[in-house]
């Protein structure tokens, strides 16, 4: 009934001004993006480094390649089974515990002597690397209602900027000090904000924990799936823009390296550097969210993304088409990626950790078949048919949106929203209400 749905409304904007949002200063945001950007860029550190962690431990090149595969396979082992840990745990300790045991891991990766422990070492790496979505999840908690757009916007700035600057920081520490200075040193860092998030980051929270057992919650992020309509088309808008975002990311080294450019690696590297434009301009969808034009943000960020190939076919003749086309994609990625975020939270912010968690697998399902499919085809048919797919993993995102926009609409600012299945229309209710109880 309208005025049931009312107050609603009204209970959930009137939790969302109070309690732990008070404590989401812009320093702690800013922390928040340190933190995200630092823990991901450990998925990212070993692509540039491969031949040499190969040589120095007589590694085979199949065995090579398994390095980042490893830490890409338990970056999705952990989105399922430790992101949604968020919602029944502490999301501080949870996230201390998470940072020191990746030090262990980045500790192990650093002082392999074999191929075993360097391999074992890398995908723990990756399992515990998913913190970031922890992160992400808690931020979105802490953030009130109408301004949950912006501090995810800020935080997932963090995430991009760290994926980007990940293989330029790695090389050039490599060429410094050697690989295993890389390990080291994010060991380091990780220790460093373990302690500092310690100290800074609120223990309460908003709501009692969810009494779920680790099986139900399982279970239930499966269930949340099914039940969101909502949750399952921002999820394939994941899939296809990471999709498309890996594409460019894990091929464009291939016609650099050739002539007429034939660039060395640091300055291939370099590259992720003209990305953090694109990624950091992302910050005005967070914005645009919280007055209500999701809808429209994320047409046209995909409208950008499609065109974005068209400058980035011309690679080969100037740089600064590449230059072009990589700005234009990575804030085309990231305004779709902070909306999605933004969105599927307010379905049901006490099951933030596994929506978040759940929602990322698509990404990494996304990025994998990005990357496996683009640097097939540049073997095959070269830099055209490459940027080709990537136009193609666009357009569809396009046509998704442009089929299913009558069936939604922009939700208002503070308000959790709910897709009924069976009218497409997008009803207003209160947040806490997760319908999953067992």
């Amino acid at each position: 009934m309208p005025g049931s749905s009312e107050a609603g409304t009204r209970r959930t904007e009137a939790r969302g001004e109070e309690g732990p949002a008070s404590a989401l200063s812009r320093g702690v945001v800013v922390l928040f993006a340190v933190a995200c950007g630092a823990a991901v860029a450990n998925v990212y550190f070993s692509q540039p480094l491969l031949v040499t962690m190969g040589h120095d431990l007589a590694m085979s090149p199949a065995l090579v390649g398994s390095v980042v595969t490893l830490t890409h396979i338990g970056y999705g082992l952990g989105l399922f089974f430790l992101v949604p840990l968020g919602d029944v745990a502490d999301r501080r300790r949870l996230i201390v515990a998470q940072l020191l045991l990746l030090v262990a891991a980045l500790t192990v990766v650093a002082t392999a002597r074999t191929a075993a422990v360097l391999l074992a070492g890398m995908a723990a790496t990756g399992l515990l690397a998913v913190v970031t979505q922890t992160l992400v999840a808690f931020a979105a908690s802490l953030a009130p209602p109408a301004g949950r757009g912006r501090v995810v916007g800020l935080v997932t700035s963090g995430v991009v900027i760290g994926i980007l600057l990940a293989r330029t920081a790695s090389g050039v520490l490599a060429d410094l000090a050697g690989w295993r200075s890389v390990y080291l040193a994010s060991a380091s860092l990780t220790a460093l904000l373990a302690l500092v998030l310690y100290r800074v980051l609120p223990s309460h929270r908003d709501a009692p924990p969810v009494t779920l057992r680790y099986g139900q919650l399982l279970r239930s992020t499966v269930t949340l799936f099914a039940r969101e309509p909502l949750l399952r088309l921002r999820a394939l808008f994941c899939l296809l823009v990471f999709a498309a975002f890996s594409t460019l990311w894990s091929s464009v080294a291939l016609p650099l390296s050739e002539a007429p450019y034939s660039l060395p690696h640091s300055a291939i590297g370099a590259l992720g550097l003209v990305g953090v434009a694109g990624a950091l301009a992302a910050t005005v969808a967070g914005r645009l969210n919280d007055r209500g034009l999701s809808r429209r943000t994320t047409g046209v960020a995909l409208a950008l993304l499609t065109a974005s190939w068209l400058p980035l076919a011309f690679t080969r003749h100037t740089l600064w088409a590449l230059f072009a086309g990589v700005i234009l994609l990575d804030l085309a990625v990231q305004a779709v990626h902070v909306t999605n975020q933004t969105l599927i939270y307010a379905l049901h912010p006490d099951a933030g950790s596994r929506l978040i968690g759940g929602y990322m697998v698509f990404y990494s399902i996304g990025s994998a078949t990005g990357a496996i499919a683009a640097t097939s085809l540049y073997t095959a048919a070269g830099w055209g048919a490459v940027c080709a797919l990537g136009a193609g993993f666009s357009g569809l995102g396009l046509l998704l949106w442009a089929f299913t926009r009558e069936g939604t609409q922009d939700p208002r600012p503070g308000t959790a929203w709910l897709s009924d299945a069976r009218s497409g229309d997008d009803l207003p209710r209160e947040a806490g209400d997760t319908g999953l109880e067992p």
